[in-house]
């Protein structure tokens, strides 16, 4: 039965790496595709760009409220408040006992902060310039902080509650989550700081990040975080329900009693 468990926790695990490893590979090649088409000035991505940041420039600079709008909206999704809200999510799971997944989470916003200057500062590419602007924004354009930001921090939440809930949980999560990256993209172009290419190398870049530091922390901890996620869903549980049915055997999946730590080979996978 060990054995079982065992070599069932240890393709779980490798399952994992390669998917982790898929996403960052994946979005790196695109990433770079789309690096030496901004910076080889492909024209058809430059016409693109351009006629997307024309037009709706246009509608901005005549609807101020709705320009007022979206500017309210990018600045609530800045990479301030994304930063914020992760900081927030690793101290509580440091809290409670989870070191692992706090560091996992510490290390999604690090690392994506000196990716994202890294790579401004590499290609170096110049926002939209207009006579009359509606908005500003200062250092390099390519890529997007605010949309590389939100889509980290939407991922990681996503990931810390998925075990939380059930179906129509998980299903509103990630619509959440999507239509909030998607807006907080859009109100940057529609600012007109950032052009269109920019804000998809913003998400490409979160894949990168969102992957790799995934991959690394599972090859460094194998299993640690598959062991934190139970850590947090045993102590988060409801407290009534340990005290009246404390004798009831947990279902399979659910944490034992005592540390999660203390039972490594039944990892939730």
């Amino acid at each position: 039965m060990h054995l079982t468990n065992s070599a069932t926790s240890v393709t779980a695990r490798h399952r994992r790496l390669l998917r982790d490893s898929a996403l960052a590979v994946g979005c790196a090649a695109l990433f770079g595709l789309l690096t030496v088409l901004v910076t080889g000035h492909w024209h058809p991505l430059e016409q693109l760009d351009q006629s997307w940041i024309d037009e709706l420039h246009i509608f901005a600079r005549e609807h101020r409220i709705w320009t007022a709008s979206v500017q309210t909206l990018s600045d609530i999704g800045g990479t301030i408040t994304m930063r914020v809200l992760l900081g927030i999510a690793a101290a509580w799971l440091w809290l409670i006992g989870a070191r692992v997944l706090a560091g996992w989470v510490a290390a999604q916003t690090l690392v994506g902060w000196g990716a994202l200057w890294a790579l401004k500062l590499a290609v170096d590419r110049r926002r939209p310039s207009f006579g009359d602007p509606v908005s500003h924004a200062g250092g390099p354009a390519f890529p997007s902080g605010h949309a590389m930001a939100s889509a980290i921090t939407c991922a990681v939440l996503v990931g810390l509650v998925w075990y939380r809930v059930h179906r129509r949980g998980r299903t509103a999560a990630c619509t959440v989550a999507a239509v909030s990256v998607l807006t907080i993209g859009w109100t940057r172009i529609a600012l007109g700081v950032h052009w269109p290419s920019d804000v998809v190398a913003g998400w490409l870049a979160a894949g990168i990040v969102l992957g790799a530091v995934t991959a690394l922390v599972e090859l460094w901890r194998p299993g640690a975080l598959a062991r934190d996620v139970r850590r947090v869903n045993w102590r988060t549980r409801p407290r009534v329900q340990r005290i009246i049915v404390p004798s009831v055997r947990p279902p399979r999946g659910a944490e034992p009693e005592g540390d999660p730590a203390d039972h490594p080979d039944e990892a939730v996978h």
